[in-house]
């Protein structure tokens, strides 16, 4: 039994404040091809990853996640100096699965490596905007695709939450 993964699995945790500093290539390295190891549906590997790190295109993100959110002033991104925003092609069937695997894979790699990571919601509607949609085509990404999650990343710069109880009805054999 790997006790180090399923341990990895139980303790990390949604990280909602970070350091300015940037992350080590070798760690996000570490984190983007543990990634691609992700599973997807008949292995056809449609996700996309873009890796921003530039704080304007950030902060543009920020804007039009916070605006979709109902709150402008707020950073959904709690200050994390990467923003990972995972794509999937709509015509593949399990696009949604697939994307969602890819950022749980990168959230047990992030933590595995000693970095704080968080699934941000609001990548769809983000990038069906006129300004995400520029931005997609600034980056190569095409029209069929969707946005599923942005994974951020960084330093913690707080304690590490502890974990709530689970439920008591979480799993039902028969």
């Amino acid at each position: 039994m790997n006790s180090e993964i399923l341990n990895g699995i139980k303790e990390r945790r949604s990280i909602r404040k970070y350091k300015a500093e940037q992350i080590k290539d070798c760690e996000l390295d570490a984190v983007l091809e543990a990634a691609t190891y992700a599973p997807t549906g008949r292995n056809l590997q449609a996700p996309k990853m873009v890796v921003v790190q530039d704080k304007e295109t950030i902060e543009v993100m920020r804007k039009i996640n916070a605006e979709v959110m109902g709150s402008p002033d707020i950073d959904p991104f709690y200050g994390a100096p990467t923003v990972v925003v995972v794509f999937t092609d709509k015509n593949v069937s399990t696009h949604l699965e697939d994307g969602s695997l890819v950022l749980g894979a990168m959230m047990l790699a992030a933590h595995a490596v000693g970095l704080g990571s968080c699934w941000i919601h609001r990548a769809r509607e983000t990038f069906e905007t006129e300004t995400g949609k520029e931005l997609m085509k600034k980056w190569g990404i095409g029209e069929n695709y969707v946005g599923v999650g942005n994974c951020i990343l960084g330093y913690a710069d707080c304690e590490m939450p502890e974990a709530r109880p689970r439920k008591s009805d979480y799993i039902l054999k028969v």
